[in-house]
């Protein structure tokens, strides 16, 4: 089997797209999606009929309600395509905003639910800062299902399976570029920050009970890949599913929770104060959060235009 067929053996894979034909060609599970990858899609010829029907269906509304309205209506493509979920995202606005970003979830949830959608095959995508990590405990309560991102750091983690977060995003890649660019050193294997990082997390949750998910996301090669097989979920882009897909040779099994409970790990106590010391004191992933909302929101203000347009 090629490398993807073995890393399904261990992993459910998850697309990180919001391109339709690249879900059929490789067939995962769930799917992710946000503002950029949005953008990216509409600008594509296949995509521009889908935004044109919903600005036209839509016309007349808020930009930023036409905007949800297109996010779900490439959800709705999506879900029709995989067996499980799709990930939504809210305005990267809105990251410090806890009752703006409830509100948009339960409009988003709302969308699907009109749409003949269950609330369960759909995740909500929310930025862990403190203020997006209450939203997502106040969500959970009422059944509409979370996923993490922007995440970088164990104490972000930890915070989030405290508020019964269904799913963590944390960002392989982008925490592998911030140390690369701070040591002059390139990393690969086991010995990737990022990589170390995401199995951090997941010994800590399964050593300690957490249901939440562990999502790898935000790849830069296989590699980063091949040393989370076994990690819960992982998304990945299309150019490195087709690496995978490839590309032969066996791949081995790096996590499982038999292994994690097997750490000595000591558990942490969280409260808002401690928690914001602790990203504060953590130069990665406080400038990482920063800049991952920047963009976002920058790309959320280029979709706005494009629909103004």
């Amino acid at each position: 089997m090629n490398q993807l067929a073995q890393l399904k053996q261990y992993t459910t894979v998850v697309a990180d797209t919001g391109d339709f034909q690249a879900m059929q060609v490789f067939q995962p599970h769930d799917a992710t999606t946000n503002p950029s990858l949005i953008l990216k899609a509409v600008q594509k010829p296949d995509y521009r009929p889908l935004l044109d029907e919903t600005v036209s269906a839509h016309r007349g509304k808020p930009v930023t309600d036409i905007i949800d309205h297109l996010l779900v209506a490439f959800g709705l493509k999506i879900l029709a395509i995989i067996p499980g979920r799709v990930s939504t995202e809210t305005d990267a606005r809105l990251s410090f905003d806890t009752e703006g970003t409830i509100a948009k979830a339960r409009h988003l949830i709302a969308l699907y639910e009109a749409a003949g959608v269950k609330r369960e095959r759909v995740l909500i995508k929310i930025a862990s800062t403190w203020e997006g990590i209450r939203a997502a405990e106040t969500l959970e309560k009422e059944g509409i299902r979370c996923n993490m991102t922007l995440l970088f750091s164990l104490p972000q983690a930890i915070a989030c399976a405290e508020a019964g977060a269904q799913l963590i995003s944390p960002f392989v890649g982008r925490i592998y570029d911030w140390f690369k660019k701070a040591s002059g050193n390139d990393y690969s294997g086991a010995d990737d920050p990022g990589v170390q990082s995401v199995k951090r997390i997941y010994e800590y949750y399964k050593k300690f009970g957490y249901t939440t998910e562990v999502m790898g996301a935000s790849f830069r090669n296989t590699s980063q890949i091949l040393e989370l097989a076994g990690c819960d979920l992982l998304t990945i882009s299309p150019e490195l599913l087709q690496k995978m897909a490839d590309t032969d040779g066996p791949v081995e099994r790096k996590l499982s929770s038999e292994a994690a409970v097997k750490t000595e790990l000591q558990k942490i106590s969280l409260d808002e104060k401690a928690f914001r010391m602790a990203l504060n004191e953590d130069a990665m992933a406080t400038e990482k959060l920063a800049e991952g909302i920047r963009l976002f929101c920058a790309d959320a203000v280029k979709l706005e235009q494009l629909i103004g347009a």
